[in-house]
């Protein structure tokens, strides 16, 4: 592979931007960010009700257009993964374009399933997850992605050089590179509206109900009560991130 001067040039950059991290900013240990989020009366949380998902895609087209995601580009903050259970116990899933246009295709990836075949089938939507022990942060070189004290991980695009630690790091592939920005991008709980009392676009989009989100310390916040008074799930709970992205109905073939 030929490497041009802009190529060096930028790798240069990098390289200096990382020399001079230590000087410059503090990266806060897991320990400091959970101290600092300790202090906050709020602590945003989301849950996600599987039983009335279906699939419409409404929420991944209000994200794409409030977060200016390009609505063609194959990547989006949050998607929507479509299962089908057969009953031989074969466990299909796709999620075309991350369910922007909903599912109009019967078919499972190219296959058509019988509807005497399935045992189940269901939508789950999935977006970053927030945590409370987050490894991007943690192997983010240059603190360009951090915790809020309102426990929100955000990515500061004036700091991220690129190098994709985080994406590698997310034990969920919610991350990606934004095609016209190339930093990292995932879902930030849209932060600009909830920080001024609005709803996430994607919880204002859903017609069902299927997204909520709310403040986890307080005791009558709807999620609160929900999250705290029946059986809810979690994404991937062994990695010991502690996902504050809570599930209803959340299937034990959802990965």
């Amino acid at each position: 592979m030929k490497i041009t001067r802009r190529d060096l040039l930028k790798m240069g950059i990098k390289a200096a931007a990382v020399a001079s991290m230590p000087l410059t900013i503090e990266i806060l240990t897991p320990e400091q960010v959970k101290a600092e989020i300790e202090k906050s009366d709020v602590r945003w949380g989301f849950l996600v009700d599987t039983y009335k998902c279906v699939g419409c895609g409404f929420c991944v087209k209000a994200c794409k257009k409030e977060n200016e995601v390009p609505y063609d580009a194959p990547v989006t903050r949050t998607w929507v993964e479509r299962y089908v259970i057969t009953k031989d116990g074969r466990v299909l899933a796709d999620s075309p374009n991350g369910a922007r246009d909903g599912f109009n295709d019967n078919r499972i990836r190219g296959e058509e399933v019988p509807e005497n075949e399935i045992s189940k089938a269901f939508f789950v939507p999935k977006l970053c997850n927030h945590c409370e022990n987050p490894p991007c942060v943690q192997v983010c070189p240059v603190g360009a992605t951090y915790s809020t004290a309102d426990g929100v991980v955000l990515v500061d695009r004036s700091w991220c050089i690129g190098c994709g630690y985080c994406i590698m790091a997310c034990p969920y592939g919610v991350r990606f590179f934004h095609p016209e920005h190339k930093v990292a991008e995932k879902c930030t709980f849209c932060y600009h509206r909830i920080v001024k009392g609005m709803k996430t676009a994607c919880v204002q989009a859903c017609p069902f109900g299927a997204r909520q989100i709310g403040n986890l310390k307080d005791p009558n916040d709807p999620i609160t009560k929900i999250i705290t008074t029946q059986r809810v799930g979690v994404l991937r709970d062994e990695y010991g991130t502690k996902p504050q992205v809570y599930y209803l109905g959340l299937d034990d073939n959802v990965k």
